[in-house]
């Protein structure tokens, strides 16, 4: 026996933190090679020389019940290929190649790169992955744990016993590696961890790509190489395209309560079932995107995905990561674009997952006035840390990378932005230079949003940032945080709490439809009501209104739509919302799509889907979207009346649409407005059209003007304005 006994010892107790010195084999300075093997269940082994012919068998001696083996071979000088040849004690007979007679599957540069948080893509080094080395098929995985004393592989494979597969450290990096082989598509993984207290962890893979359901969430080994894209049209021509100059009307939707199959046990629609039904909606409703609320994998359903463990993974709910793909790759082959949801603002204390992971506040702060999220119960990532931020990095780029998805919506900015948020005096850390503001999370975001356009011309980021902080959606070279877009929240808020009066009171609030125009051009908003503003209590949109029977709530909801999409910027509704869903949103059960057979609600969804592709058509004003030069306000100031009226301007006179809202039950005729030009004047969106549930009262399809100037315009005209409508006039040169 050469093994010296306190390595032997440390072997088989899994206390070795460099196994791969002891095991496989290695060259002896007296000459010949040693050869060691530590395996479960095996009664004998021979180390197999295939090489050579005949093969030859070297018998190895057994150093331990435990099933450490030993051999010296004489007769060769130097390291060769090799294969075990096991006897186990059930009487099987077996041969396979040891873990550890294989180099390691990273680079220096890997390393490297990682450390510094520059391997933009460390998710195609870290992980499982399913790889061949020398000939041989098998899995090489890594993993980050810099303080573990020592970290084993365990999975179906092993038994879950992490004595037998301890993985090597690799340097002073923290990385851990092994390749095994042998191992096959579908095994269930983690890794079992003695941590820096010396405590027994058993964490599943942070860079997995597809996880088994609770209670066991394990990784699962998986391959995604084999899925046969076919919308390059799509990402040809998303790399062309810029957003901001585009209609954008984006459907958002939670996967698990859109529709489920109620004679099937009440499960929600699988990857591919969704891609089907939900194309063909979407094409119909005239919808641009979809935009899908967590999708990476999540232990609790009711966190609706904003509390993820599997950064890298589509959720398993609803099929695998390919079934995932089939999904994206549909819409893109019928002209719908893709954005998820990315949640980078904290994490939950799952101990199977990142908290504490190798013993210590390894992805988030050791502080907790740093470190816990004081609303959620959940921890808040260590931006300032490189390989940090290169893991959330890689996460974001990986869902452009292996799921073309077309754009991310960043959930909860303003949390990362602030130190103090949601922290009482005495309880956050000031930056290093007094103030307030999180300098690691603002320089991580603006890296990663210059990252997505630099790596994926024509993608989209989305900010979900409900404070005033400055230049979110402006360029980083601009001094801003880099994102395309952010959601108009205070918008948001001011407008449904004017239309939540009751109409006899909303003359005293009609600041809150015009407010929002002090800032709109500071940034590139998108007008949003989300799946935030449905839940909790606050009542469904169409409950919300401020009247007192449903045929008057629906045909409020009707003006507030053709407000909203008529105001500049791009759209964001919730599923249910654009039908007039009577409940709240819950994330467990289906919407209710038989509301549709009643005119209220069926009157709303059409009304969406025709401001929809009324939207689409008319791509000058869209184009507009962002430019002051694009809007103008006829008569803001009719607060007795709640009357408003404003412009979109196109590129020529022939695209100008003239809006005009009148937000009480009451009818007005002959009501004046002025307009920048003679003529007609054709009436192509009514809000109170019979064919969406009014009363059909109108202006006979058009208006002609007189030479009369009015507010402040060479020319005017007089409407018949309906009860609680929004009415689109178009110039017909």
């Amino acid at each position: 026996m050469l093994i010296k006994k306190l390595d032997l010892e440390a072997i088989e107790s899994a206390q070795h933190k460099h196994p791969h010195s002891i095991l496989g084999m290695h060259p002896l300075r007296e000459g010949g090679v040693v050869v060691r093997a530590f395996l479960q269940n095996a009664m004998s082994c021979e180390v197999i020389d295939f090489t050579s012919a005949p093969e030859k068998r070297y018998p190895m001696q057994r150093l331990s019940e435990n099933g450490l083996f030993e051999v010296v071979i004489a007769d060769k000088n130097s390291v060769f290929p090799y294969r075990l040849r096991l006897e186990q004690y059930n009487g099987e007979i077996r041969q396979c190649y040891d873990p550890y007679s294989f180099l390691p599957t990273l680079s220096d540069e890997d390393l490297h790169l990682f450390n510094e948080g520059k391997h933009h893509r460390a998710y195609s080094k870290l992980g499982s992955r399913i790889c061949e080395i020398n000939g041989v098929s098998g899995v090489a995985f890594a993993v980050w744990a810099p303080s573990a004393r020592r970290v084993s592989l365990v999975g179906d494979f092993n038994q879950w016993d992490g004595h037998y597969l301890p993985m090597r450290l690799m340097g002073s990096s923290g990385i851990w590696e092994l390749f095994v082989p042998g191992l096959e598509r579908g095994m269930k993984y983690k890794y079992e961890i003695w941590g820096a207290h010396e405590e027994l962890l058993l964490k599943s893979d942070p860079y997995a790509i597809y996880f088994e359901g609770a209670p066991n969430n394990a990784s699962i080994i998986w391959d995604i190489e084999d899925f046969d894209w076919k919308d390059f049209g799509w990402l040809d021509h998303r790399s062309r395209t810029n957003w901001r100059q585009e209609p954008m009307s984006i459907y958002e939707m939670h996967l698990g309560s859109w529709k489920r199959k109620a004679d099937d046990g009440d499960r929600p629609l699988t990857y591919r079932e969704l891609a089907h039904e939900l194309i063909d909606y979407l094409k119909e409703m005239g919808y641009t995107h979809v935009e899908l609320m967590p999708v990476a994998e999540h232990p609790f359903s009711g966190s609706w995905g904003y509390q993820v463990t599997g950064f890298f993974a589509p959720t398993h709910r609803f099929g695998t990561p390919q079934d995932f793909m089939y999904f994206v790759d549909q819409l893109h082959r019928h002209g719908i674009g893709v954005i998820v949801d990315w949640v980078p603002a904290h994490f939950p204390k799952d101990a199977f997952a990142l908290a504490r992971f190798d013993g210590t506040a390894l992805y988030e702060h050791a502080d907790p006035r740093q470190g816990e999220h004081q609303d959620w119960g959940t921890l808040i990532f260590n931006y300032d840390r490189h390989e940090v931020r290169n893991f959330l990095i890689g996460s974001a780029l990986s869902w452009f990378d292996r799921f073309h998805i077309d754009g991310i919506r960043v959930d909860a900015v303003a949390s990362m932005l602030y130190l103090d948020y949601s922290r009482t005096d005495g309880n956050w850390v000031p930056n290093q230079y007094g103030g307030r503001e999180n300098i690691g999370a603002i320089d991580f975001l603006r890296s990663t949003n210059d990252l997505i356009h630099h790596y994926y011309p024509g993608a989209v980021t989305i900010a979900e940032e409900s404070t005033a902080f400055g230049r979110v959606s402006h360029p980083t070279s601009d001094y801003g945080l880099g994102f395309d877009f952010k959601w108009n929240m205070g918008w948001m808020h001011d407008v449904l709490e004017f239309f939540k009066k009751d109409p006899v009171h909303r003359k005293h609030h009609h600041s809150q439809l015009t407010f929002g125009m002090l800032y709109q051009y500071s940034e590139h908003f998108i007008s949003v009501f989300s799946h935030d503003e449905v839940v909790h209590g606050k009542g469904s949109m169409m409950m919300k209104m401020g009247s007192w029977h449903m045929s008057e709530k629906a045909a409020t909801l009707r003006a507030l739509y053709t407000y909203m999409w008529m105001w500049p910027g791009k759209n964001t509704l919730f599923m249910g919302s654009d039908f007039g869903q009577s409940i709240e949103w819950c994330y467990d059960r289906c919407l209710e799509w038989h509301l549709l057979q009643y005119m209220d609600h069926e009157g709303i969804r059409r009304a969406v889907r025709d401001l929809n592709h009324l939207y689409r058509e008319h791509r000058s004003i869209a184009a507009n979207d962002y430019n002051p030069d694009g809007f103008q306000w006829i008569n803001s100031d009719d607060w007795e009346h709640s009357i408003i009226s404003f412009l979109r301007i196109g590129k020529h006179s022939g695209e100008t649409l003239f809006i005009v809202g009148n937000f009480t039950p009451v009818q007005r005729d002959n009501y004046r407005f002025g307009l920048p030009h003679h003529g007609t004047w054709k009436e192509i969106f009514n809000s109170n059209a019979s064919e969406y549930g009014g009363s059909n009262i109108g202006n006979k399809g058009a208006i002609a003007t007189e030479a009369l100037s009015w507010n402040g315009r060479p020319y005017s005209a007089t409407l018949t304005l309906p009860p609680l409508s929004t009415a689109i006039f178009k110039f017909e040169p």
